[in-house]
């Protein structure tokens, strides 16, 4: 494990050029200004300076790469990323990080760009930019790379043993799929001596998490970039190399979308989203782990969105019809009893009965249907606390239903997409009465109800927030940025006003799970899906991009019932945040072993896993989707950083026929000894460290789609 105590950030000057050195952990990143333009100079994964043999340094040749600049941005039309002057670097450095900034005059156009750069102990930095107006017209950003340049040169004679071809030195590895139900799907893929683009939102739909790994096959490093923004985002590599030459590998992380992506007014400074880089040398689950350390030390630190409690959601919506207040007293008391710690109105409780499934043409109404709630909703809210349970409301705030008044009386409200068609019902926050207007809904409903917890879904098609106007700058632009800037700070706003109530994230499952949407929200739905073994590689994945007690997944509802065993569908949800439906419709006598092995397990979540998951260590014994589904298994592990305790849950998939497979815990330590518990029998037997780590445990699992539970703990 790396430790995360050292951090540092130095200029230096040597003959015309001048060096940024980054360090933190054991990343080392350097930049080289030269004749007006930042370079990027490359990577060391453990922890040397570039000049550490200052006479034979090993920073990038920049006639190596055609675009060797750090980063991309490009206004009216023209590239700025060269014909720079440094006007001032300095650094800010406390105790948990430190962080530069690096202040460029432009004598292209007349723009200040200030390059924000935050290290924190963990081999993961944070970046972004401001890039301010000083003329006196608007100036138009087409083009924005956050990170760009180069990431190494290979010597194949200095470091092959053998003859490696091009297209197998390098791995990316990504989530395949951009479709709904499909988050998390993660597989490796080779890379080519080609420039290699991977989209998320703009040209793709937006369930795929902006997220890219890289691996050096050779050299055992692998980089790792998250966008932290709700819009069009682009990784691209570029291998330059042919057998047996030199390989010249770029990179660029960009923000994308129609052009110009955002005017810049006079006088007015632009900031941009943030990146976040980072390398390791290691195995993929070393660099998980170190951008979940950053994720928690960095970006989702608010003290509002502590997610120490992880309180498990309970909940009902359309599915169940009838909505009305005698069933969900019903519910709540079967929830109560099954371990449920918070009850959540769901999509529906605004429709007349009957109607839930119709919830996206009463969007807007946010008032509780007196049909269905002749008390109003109150009544619910106080039999929750008279029973101990918190209170939740789901709200789609960002959208207008064509049966809200506001749909026909503020027709501008919505947005037009890129064809000038008006959308179904996507609310455009860069009209102003429109974006106060949501913010002040969802004040109403947090005070008038009383919630302990909102959960705001986000139902829209990518395609409407890539949308063009006018907004006063006389050019018509994306709207995109704006939009989702405006998003973000009424969440902001509301979390400030509202610390104690928790904000649960969902967007049509796992459609804005990124770390900009994440930082006022408490835990997000990884995704709607939950069937399984679609499910369980879905938690595989999202537990990487996202630290897992971030990370929502659901017990016995959307369709999670449908496949596989009782303990194959209550397990997917032990090892993030665990969310429930009932087990039993209204007026049925409930199954008791079926609820005895739910509080069994529910018992197990708080009292054993729910302690470690704030800074716990993951890992994914079988990363790859494919790979499961091909060797029948998916298993994933999470333990205390002391190695003093863990769990493991092991699924045998879809292609599983009764094969075992020897689990072999990576969060154990050699040298202690452990108490290991099957909960399939609820039997123990005790091991040492050393034996479990080198011979494993063998797991028999008789069918597909079975599941184990492995709890270990030092003895």
């Amino acid at each position: 494990m790396i430790n995360h105590d050292f951090f540092d950030i130095s200029l230096s000057k040597n003959d015309d050029k001048q060096v940024i050195s980054y360090r933190s952990g054991t990343l080392v990143y350097e930049e080289t200004f030269y004749n007006g333009a930042l370079l990027s100079s490359g990577y060391n994964s453990a922890g040397y300076p570039l000049n550490v043999l200052m006479s034979f340094p090993t920073r990038l040749n920049k006639n190596d790469f055609c675009e060797p600049f750090a980063f991309n941005i490009e206004i009216d039309g023209q590239s700025v990323d060269f014909d720079l002057e440094i006007e001032n670097f300095e650094t800010i450095k406390n105790e948990s990080n430190i962080e530069s900034v690096l202040t460029f005059k432009s004598n292209i156009k007349p723009i200040i760009i200030k390059m924000h750069t935050a290290l924190d102990g963990t081999n993961v930095f944070s970046r972004y930019f401001e890039i301010e107006n000083t003329g006196d017209i608007s100036l138009n950003l087409s083009r924005l790379s956050l990170i760009a340049g180069g990431l190494e040169t290979l010597d194949r004679d200095k470091i092959y043993s053998s003859d490696v071809k091009t297209d197998e030195i390098y791995s990316i590895g990504y989530f395949d799929s951009d479709k709904w139900g499909e988050e998390g799907l993660f597989n490796w893929h080779r890379l080519d001596a080609v420039s290699t683009s991977i989209d998320t939102r703009f040209n793709r739909d937006r369930f795929r998490q902006p997220v890219i790994f890289l691996r050096n096959n050779v050299t055992g490093k692998i980089w790792v970039s998250e966008f932290s923004y709700s819009g069009g985002c682009r990784f691209t590599f570029d291998l330059n190399a042919q057998n047996n030459t030199d390989a010249h590998l770029s990179f660029k992380a960009e923000i994308t979308g129609h052009k110009p992506l955002y005017v810049i007014a006079p006088n007015e400074t632009f900031i941009s989203p943030e990146i976040q880089m980072g390398l390791v040398g290691g195995d993929l689950d070393t660099a998980v782990n170190e951008l979940h350390a950053h994720i928690r030390k960095s970006v989702l630190n608010v003290p509002e969105i502590n997610p120490v409690n992880l309180l498990i959601g309970c909940g009902m919506g359309a599915e169940h019809l009838d909505m009305g207040e005698k069933i969900c007293k019903d519910y709540i008391r079967q929830f109560k009893e099954m371990g449920g710690e918070v009850f959540i109105v769901d999509a529906g409780w605004v429709c007349p009965k009957g109607e839930q499934v119709e919830w996206g043409n009463y969007n807007g109404l946010n008032v509780p249907n007196k049909e269905l709630y002749p008390d109003g909703i109150t009544e619910i809210v106080d039999y929750c606390h008279s029973l101990g349970l918190k209170f939740g409301l789901w709200m789609d705030v960002e959208s207008l239903g064509k049966l809200c008044p506001q749909f026909k009386e503020n027709p501008e409200w919505r947005a037009n997409n890129i064809l000038n068609e008006q959308t179904e019902r996507f609310i455009d926050f860069t009209v102003k009465e429109a974006a106060e207007w949501c913010e002040s809904e969802l004040e109403r409903v947090i005070v008038e109800y009383k919630l302990d917890l909102l959960r705001v879904d986000y139902n829209t098609s990518y395609r409407d927030y890539f949308n063009m106007r006018d907004t006063g700058t006389g050019v018509t632009e994306c709207l995109t940025l704006k939009h989702f800037y405006a998003v973000y700070k009424m969440y902001e706003n509301l979390k400030k006003k509202f610390p104690n109530v928790i904000f649960e994230n969902c967007a049509g499952g796992g459609g804005r799970c990124d770390l900009s949407q994440m930082k006022h929200f408490n835990h997000t739905w990884g995704s709607d899906c939950q069937r399984a073994p679609k499910s369980i590689y879905i938690t595989n994945g999202m537990t990487m991009c996202l630290p897992p007690e971030r990370v929502d997944r659901l017990f016995a509802g959307m369709g999670c019932h449908e496949h596989g065993s009782l303990d194959l569908q209550l397990r997917n949800t032990m090892l993030g945040h665990m969310s429930l439906n009932v087990i039993a419709p209204m007026g049925a006598e409930i199954n008791k072993n079926l609820m005895e092995f739910v509080k069994h397990s529910t018992d197990i979540y708080k009292e054993f896993i729910r302690p470690m998951l704030p800074d716990c260590l993951i890992y994914h014994h079988t990363p790859e989707t494919d790979t499961a589904y091909k060797n029948g298994f998916s298993v994933l592990e999470i333990a205390s950083p002391d190695k003093t305790k863990g769990a493991i849950a092991v699924f045998s998939t879809e292609n599983n026929n009764g094969n075992s497979i020897v689990i072999k815990p990576k969060g154990a330590s050699i040298s202690k000894n452990y108490k290991v518990t099957l909960d399939n029998d609820r039997a123990s037997f005790n091991i040492s460290g050393y034996s479990a780590i080198n011979n494993g445990i063998l797991i028999n699992l008789n069918s597909a789609m079975i599941s184990e539970l492995i709890l270990f703990e030092e003895n």
